[in-house]
């Protein structure tokens, strides 16, 4: 099982295929993708890489955190899981709802 890296300051002009030819240089990868806002098209400037192996990761982690890419210090380290929302905070509802309040309720 391989494991997947954030691969995080990456300047705009970077792309999916740059990163694969890159990392390939520390083994096989098994998929990249970089973030992209849904409404411009346009990169976060962080993305994702996986690779094939622990030991490959472990080596990439090593060679590209920190390195130079046009002028940014790349951040690149084991992705975490992403942590569930809380959509608690406004946006979604907690039940009830309806013209004063909900079921069985009258005014």
């Amino acid at each position: 099982m391989g494991k997947k890296l954030y691969v995080g300051n990456l300047p705009f002009s970077a792309t999916e295929q740059i990163l694969n030819d890159s990392f390939a240089e520390c083994g096989t990868v098994a998929s990249v993708k970089i973030i992209t806002d849904r409404d411009s098209g346009r990169s976060k400037g962080f993305g994702f890489v996986e690779m094939s192996t622990d030991a490959e990761a472990m080596s990439a982690i090593e060679k590209f955190n920190g390195a130079d890419y046009e002028g940014r210090a790349m951040t690149v380290n084991e992705a975490k899981p992403m942590a569930p929302r809380d959509n608690s905070a406004g946006g979604g509802r907690s039940g009830g709802g309806g013209f004063f309040g909900g079921r069985n309720s009258r005014y």
